[in-house]
This record gives C-alpha cells, sequence and structure tokens, in this order.
C-alpha cells in the first residue's frame, strides 16, 4: 500500500457516494411493492358506516392482498441491499476521517505491543473481538431504532411533513458540522467513563476500548451516522437501521482488525495531514445537497410551490460547483491547508464534479435529467420549459373536456392527463368504456418520480395509458384538509382529515399495501382487478406488459 493507493481509495468511495447520490445503481427501491405470486380473492365483509361512499364501494367490490406484501416487509428485500451497500461505503468514508485515520496506529499498537511467537495468536484473538466489538456496538444502535419507532412508524417517516423538514435540518446541521462551523461531541464524561473502562484486562476492556473508539470519533462519524439513520428510517425496512449499522461498522472495523492482524502494513499508511480534512468538507458538501431533497417533499407536500424544480436545480448547481472549485483549491476554509499542487485523484474529482454541475444546467431549461430524476422535484413544478410542445406523440393530448377535482391543486406528470379523484376518474372510465389505473404515489415518493421520468415518457407506455387506460393518480402523503364534511373516523380509530389519509386509507383498506408507487388496473364497473398490482419497475418492456395484460383481461371481460 502507498500513498497514492490509499489517496485512490478516497477518491473511490467518494466517487460511489456520488453515484449513489444520482441513483445510478445504488437508488433506494424501499417505495415499491411486489405483488408476484400472491393469490387475489374479493372482499366480503362489511364496511362500517363511519367511512365515506367513495371508500365503502372501492372496499367492497376490490380485493384482498395477503399481509406478507404489505409495505416495509415487502420493500424489504430490494431495500437492504442498498442501505447495507451505503453504510460501507459510508464506513469506509468514515475511516477517511481526520477522527478516526490518525488513530489506527494508536490503536494497533494496543494489540501489538509485546507480541512474540508465543502470545500472536493471543493478539490475532484480540484483534477480532476489537473488531467484532465495534459491529455489535453500532448493530445495537440500529436495532435500537427499530425498537423505537417500530416498522410502521418508519414507513410513515418518508411521507410525514414534519419528520422530512426535521431531517432537512439535521442533515444541514451535519453539513455544517463537516464544513468545520462547529463539531458535534458527545459529552467529555460519557467519554472518560467508558475510556477508564478500557483500560483493564480481557474482553471487557477491548469492548470498552470499541465504545472509546466510537464516542471520541464521534464527530466526525455522526453526521455520517446520522445521515444513514434518516435514510434507513424513511425506507420503512424493519431491520433497515440494523442492516445500514452494520454495512457502515463492518467498513469501519476492517482496517482496525487488519492492521491488527498484519502491523507491517502501517508502515505503508500516508501521514495524516490536510487530504483528510479535504475529505470532510467534500463530505460536508454532499450533506448539503442531499438535505435538500428533504426539504422539496415538505414544500410538495404542503404546497408551497416555492422550491420547484428550478430552485433545487439551481442550489444543486451552485453547490457541486463550489465542491468543484474547492477540489481545485480555488475555495478554502480557515481550517484548510493550503493546496500547493493537484494530485490526480483530487483532479478526477473535480472534473466529475464540474461535468456533473455542467450536466444539471439544461435542466433548468427542461432537460429530463433521467439520471437523477429522482431526486428532483417533478417536471410539472418547472416554470420554464423549452420542451413544451414538442417531442414524442405522447406529449399530444386530447385535452379532457371536464372539469377535474384538485386539478388546481395538483400537477400533472409530463405528457398526462390524470383525474386526481377516485369517484370522479371511475364515473368517467364508465362513460368512456375504458379501463382504469390508479396510480398510489407520493410527494415524497423517489421511485414515483423515477417512474415518470424514465418509464412513462416511452412511446409506447405513454400511449398505452393515454389512449388506452383512464389514468387516476392518488397522493397518499398530501398535508391538503378536507372539507369538515368529509373528514370521518375510521373502524380503527383512525382519523381521516386530509385528502392523503382518505387516499392512504384507500390503499391499506382495499388493497393491503401502504408503500407506493403502487399500481391498480381495475375494471370501472364490476372493480375487478385486470392484473395484479404492482410496484416500480423500470424495465419498459417488462411494464408494457403489465398494462397490455390488463387490456387482454379487460376485453375478455367485456365479452
Amino acid at each position: 500500500m502507498s500513498i497514492r493507493f490509499a489517496r485512490h481509495i478516497s477518491l473511490c468511495s467518494l466517487l460511489l457516494i456520488l453515484l449513489m447520490l444520482t441513483g445510478l445503481q445504488l437508488g433506494y427501491s424501499q417505495d415499491t411493492v411486489s405483488t408476484e405470486d400472491v393469490e387475489f380473492t374479493p372482499i366480503t365483509d362489511s364496511v362500517p358506516a363511519a367511512t365515506d361512499t367513495m371508500t365503502k364501494a372501492v372496499i367492497d367490490t376490490a380485493v384482498v392482498i395477503p399481509a406478507v406484501v404489505q409495505g416495509a416487509d415487502a420493500a424489504a428485500p430490494q431495500t437492504l441491499p442498498a442501505l447495507f451497500i451505503a453504510g460501507l461505503l459510508g464506513g469506509f468514508a468514515a475511516v477517511l476521517m481526520p477522527c478516526i485515520f490518525p488513530m489506527l496506529p494508536m490503536t494497533v499498537s494496543f494489540f501489538t505491543k509485546g507480541s512474540n511467537a508465543s502470545n500472536a495468536k493471543g493478539a490475532i484473538g484480540k484483534a477480532l473481538i476489537y473488531g467484532c466489538s465495534i459491529i455489535l456496538l453500532y448493530v445495537l444502535l440500529g436495532l435500537l431504532i427499530t425498537i423505537l419507532f417500530g416498522a410502521d412508524a418508519l414507513n410513515d417517516l418518508s411521507t410525514n411533513g414534519i419528520f422530512n423538514f426535521f431531517f432537512f435540518l439535521l442533515l444541514v446541521v451535519f453539513a455544517a458540522s463537516f464544513l468545520g462551523a462547529f463539531e458535534i461531541v458527545l459529552p467529555s464524561g460519557w467519554v472518560n467513563k467508558v475510556s477508564n473502562r478500557s483500560g483493564g484486562r480481557g474482553l471487557t476492556a477491548i469492548f470498552f476500548m470499541a465504545a472509546t473508539l466510537a464516542l471520541v470519533s464521534f464527530s466526525c462519524t455522526g453526521p455520517i451516522i446520522g445521515t444513514l439513520l434518516v435514510q434507513a428510517a424513511t425506507t420503512g425496512a424493519l431491520l433497515g437501521p440494523a442492516v445500514g449499522m452494520f454495512g457502515f461498522s463492518l467498513a469501519l472495523a476492517m482496517p482496525f482488525t487488519l492492521f491488527a492482524l498484519f502491523p507491517s502494513w502501517l508502515n505503508a499508511l500516508p501521514r495524516s495531514g490536510g487530504w483528510l480534512n479535504s475529505v470532510k468538507v467534500t463530505l460536508g458538501f454532499i450533506e448539503l445537497a442531499l438535505a435538500l431533497k428533504f426539504l422539496s417533499n415538505v414544500d410538495l407536500a404542503y404546497h408551497w410551490n416555492w422550491f420547484d424544480r428550478e430552485v433545487f436545480l439551481v442550489l444543486w448547481i451552485v453547490i457541486f460547483g463550489l465542491l468543484g472549485m474547492y477540489l481545485l483549491g480555488k475555495l478554502r476554509f480557515s481550517h484548510d491547508s493550503a493546496v500547493t499542487h493537484i494530485t490526480v485523484p483530487r483532479l478526477s474529482l473535480a472534473i466529475i464534479c464540474l461535468s456533473f454541475t455542467l450536466y444539471l444546467v439544461p435542466g433548468l431549461w427542461g432537460a429530463p435529467l433521467k439520471s437523477v430524476s429522482a431526486f428532483l422535484p417533478p417536471m410539472s413544478s418547472q416554470d420554464f420549459d423549452l420542451s413544451s410542445g414538442t417531442g414524442n406523440s405522447h406529449e399530444k393530448l386530447k385535452t379532457i373536456d371536464l372539469p377535474r377535482k384538485y386539478a388546481g391543486l395538483f400537477e400533472a406528470p409530463k405528457g398526462f392527463q390524470p383525474f386526481f379523484d377516485y369517484e370522479e376518474g371511475i364515473a368517467y372510465a364508465q362513460h368512456t368504456g375504458k379501463p382504469v389505473m390508479i396510480d398510489f404515489t407520493g410527494h415524497a415518493c423517489v421511485n414515483c418520480r423515477k417512474m415518470e421520468a424514465n418509464v412513462w415518457p416511452d412511446d409506447e407506455v405513454a400511449k398505452l395509458i393515454n389512449d388506452e387506460y383512464v389514468l387516476i393518480q392518488l397522493y397518499v402523503d398530501d398535508k391538503t384538509s378536507l372539507p369538515q364534511a368529509e373528514q370521518y373516523t375510521t373502524p380503527e380509530g383512525r382519523r381521516i382529515k386530509t385528502i392523503g389519509n382518505k387516499w392512504s386509507f384507500l390503499q391499506t383498506s382495499a388493497f393491503k399495501a401502504n408503500s407506493q408507487p403502487f399500481y391498480v388496473l381495475l375494471d370501472p364497473k364490476t372493480k375487478q382487478l385486470l392484473a395484479p398490482p404492482q410496484g416500480a419497475d423500470y424495465d419498459i418492456m417488462r411494464y408494457k406488459q403489465f398494462l397490455q395484460s390488463g387490456l387482454a383481461s379487460y376485453e375478455k371481460l367485456a365479452h
């Protein structure tokens, strides 16, 4: 290992984090629900009078999806690997923090001091126990988050406006800490007590050594852990926080364990210096960019209408542009060392950041920016769009010459004209003789935006949706209050007060699913399912087959 190799590791970690940010390969799949191999049966239970007529009508004639495919459990198989990888990358980035990297030689010396042939096995055993202790501490933290909130609460966090705004403020604080405004530290009394316990002998002392590392390095790892737990919590996956922490702790423990097993490797480590702080500042810029997604969620859910797509893009362009300038040494903070020369890894990362900045610029005039579309506000919030009236045939729509409920409240995806009310959409479908496609969606749903930007614009898919179906979009996280006469209490005691409450209850009651996007194909007259409902599917051919299978079923029912 050499200085150049170690810095290349740093570069690769940061590049992978950027890839994760843009959703190229490691995007979260927590919003989708899979209903493969599910048997559907009609509902026979009566519906209490407390529900409104719309909800009663759909529940009476819809289908039951077994609870095994609900929300967090259904999302977990796709979500957990992404969370593990995110944790792993965060852990590798944490190793390069100024609070941890210099501790490698100091900690490893504890295991290698006085080692010889007779106690070599003992040193190896201690090193392995030390690494396992680090993993155990962080996994317990992840499990604690799950125990405190529970699976249902974790799933609700992703669509809760208050929590999204809290997460935004939290990530801004983390970013400011990484940029050098202040340090997030735990009370010194905690650190001293744990450190004193690590001075003994035996397994207990080793465990408390690991705890001391976790506490002492919290000023560097805290923002990374906090961001990871925020992402894990908003997936709704029951084991999400624990899996994310396992990935993080595994990456953090590996260097300490390996260097303890092979102490000669320490001689090849690069010296601590200003490059460590550069890693920290780079992560601060990325944290700041991530924070804006949560603010966008709140803006959409409460219809503030001031944080539209252009504003979001301008902020990202500035953030990543400044990051590129920082990596080139043109921007310095008070705690930074002077950049006397630019290394090849640093130059490579600067090129990627500045290229990404230029890639975002056309988005200000309506470019789809498909690689990051899942993170951006919907195209419908774009005020200035040069692509309006141009492009593929699916944009040439026949105007639905009817007043549509909530049309002034919700923006339709570009190239589509959905209804935003269930009863209204069903009535129109019955009048036109077309089947219904219900899209249970959400303002904070990352995968919903990705589907609308990457799959729906395909000519054949768009033609199927626009010409063969009546599209109904139901936002389950909207915070607009219902008229007093339309508010009610469910048999379970849940108060339905907002538009989002209404459609969320419809989805969970009629289809036993609580994740988005969730696509339901229905016969508007009989309310029979035309195909098993499904979540996000980025394979255009499979999604087209899903729509075509619904049409084939509808034709059979019609005859």
